[in-house]
């Protein structure tokens, strides 16, 4: 359970009867909603783990600090840290980090993005990505390999969105294939963030939501659920959840502890790590009906870090 204490959130999940949240849309669609039902009447309770992640995305700490970062993994119980790319830190940091982080029982997989990797002009920026991930895990000893890939692209904050979404769709859904066969290639699971709100928009064919081709092309999404109640957070991730359950794959629910200038609701940063604690328990109970559902991701390191000591 999570737990009151602001050294330590952690989780037990209880998987039991996945909700099932009706949506029109094609064929495919209608085929994921009948898994939904069947999965529904036929799915039993079972224990599964909970994944507790959190964002690294200042990887020299890798360097400067490899002990305390991971000393505070340790107390927050988290298992999963989504370590971004710097190529400025010489490879045998990003070795020793990840030998001692399996050596404490946590995953760290490779992170990296940014807006402009949903346009198919970045293609080359993906492709230096995948290459650099090839060159280390190859080079790497079996305890300081990456576990995965995660990708955060958010071509919604280009100019480009607002002026032609349809165009700007066709070369991220370009960008994702890319990526993803390429993850397959190198036999590494692949995950990536989307926003809540992604459902409201549909891919250019119009056949189905952006978030529900997403869905299909990652192992694994991240809903950034950014609220500061439970009761919020679940519902902006439910529809997600339900339709992963129904496709055999995984959802995590990522919250916000930086401040944010779109509103005090937006975050954590203001109640601090024991409310915080407290809604995230209630999370848990609520998503965990889900067979998708992985777990808590908490943005990110840095902030949770103050958020914790101050």
């Amino acid at each position: 359970m999570w737990r009151k204490n602001s050294r330590k959130l952690s989780a037990m999940i209880l998987a039991t009867v996945i909700a099932f949240v009706p949506w029109a849309g094609t064929m495919e669609e209608v085929q994921a909603t009948g898994a939904m039902k069947a999965t529904k009447a036929t799915e039993s309770t079972s224990v599964r783990a909970s994944q507790t992640a959190t964002w690294l995305w200042d990887a020299t700490q890798i360097k400067t600090a490899p002990d305390s970062v991971l000393t505070f993994a340790k107390e927050n119980n988290i298992n999963v840290i989504y370590l971004q790319i710097n190529r400025d830190v010489r490879t045998r940091y990003y070795q020793a980090f990840i030998h001692n982080a399996t050596l404490a029982g946590i995953k760290v997989e490779i992170l990296d993005g940014r807006p402009s990797w949903g346009l198919t002009k970045s293609r080359q920026g993906l492709s230096d990505f995948i290459d650099w991930i090839e060159k280390y895990q190859n080079e790497a000893s079996e305890t300081e390999k990456f576990s995965g890939i995660h990708v955060d692209i958010e071509p919604h904050v280009l100019p480009e969105w607002k002026e032609d979404l349809d165009e700007v769709v066709k070369q991220w859904q370009s960008n994702v294939n890319y990526l993803t066969s390429e993850a397959k290639r190198l036999n590494m699971e692949i995950g990536a963030d989307i926003p809540f709100w992604l459902d409201n928009y549909t891919t250019p064919d119009k056949d189905m939501k952006i978030s529900s081709w997403m869905i299909r092309q990652y192992d694994s999404v991240t809903i950034m659920a950014y609220r500061d109640k439970a009761s919020a957070i679940y519902d902006v991730a439910s529809d997600e959840l339900a339709e992963a359950s129904a496709l055999g794959k995984k959802v995590s629910i990522a919250v916000e502890t930086n401040k944010s200038s779109e509103g005090d609701f937006i975050t954590f940063y203001e109640e601090g790590p024991e409310y915080m604690a407290e809604q995230l328990q209630i999370v848990e109970q609520k998503a965990s009906i889900h067979s998708s559902y992985t777990g808590i991701s908490i943005h990110e390191y840095a902030s949770w870090l103050k958020l914790v000591r101050r």
